[in-house]
């Protein structure tokens, strides 16, 4: 799936999930960020800390109608506050399974979640504080980049990361020729 295509949300689970129980679940679909930002001390990524006191990247639901890009760029502005950002690449879809504590309280749900690399330009976290009850974020930071892959708190989330930081390497097969140059 591309960054522009939509939620449907008459969408069929497939589960490849191996289990002995043939207990229904839920299907969720969510987008989030993986936001940066350069500065003088070097590159910084927005992390936030969420209500199981693990440090990850703004996310949410896929509303009706809208695409997943769409929803990252929502989120981040909710979450953290950022609302001007620069796309600069998909990362990535993963999908994880987990049981409701919040809305479906014991459901088993399986969630597929798309991020989304942005730069945030001009770039000041204002975390959202949330009044309401359920998933609220208790901090947020901007977060050194040689930091951001320790500090992720989920596993699942570990290729999304790696993909986000190789974002920031040098490509091995492009030198620099001294001296040349093309007219």
């Amino acid at each position: 799936m591309n960054q522009e295509q939509h939620h449907n949300s008459t969408r069929q689970s497939v589960s490849s999930r191996k289990t002995g129980s043939l207990e229904k679940h839920r299907t969720e679909v969510s987008a989030g960020g993986l936001i940066y930002k350069r500065t003088n001390q070097g590159v910084l990524f927005a992390m936030q800390k969420d209500s199981y006191g693990y440090w990850t990247f703004p996310k949410g639901h896929v509303r009706k109608g809208e695409s997943y890009k769409q929803t990252a760029i929502r989120e981040i502005k909710e979450e953290l506050g950022l609302d001007k950002l620069q796309f600069r690449k998909p990362l990535g879809t993963i999908d994880i399974w987990f049981r409701d504590r919040f809305v479906f309280k014991g459901k088993l749900v399986k969630k597929f979640i798309h991020y989304f690399l942005f730069e945030g330009v001009d770039a000041v976290l204002v975390p959202l504080q949330s009044t309401k009850k359920g998933e609220q974020i208790k901090e947020a930071a901007w977060i050194p980049i040689k930091d951001v892959q320790e500090l992720s708190g989920y596993d699942d989330l570990n290729p999304i990361v790696h993909k986000a930081l190789q974002y920031f390497e040098k490509p091995k097969h492009v030198r620099r020729r001294v001296g040349y140059s093309r007219k």
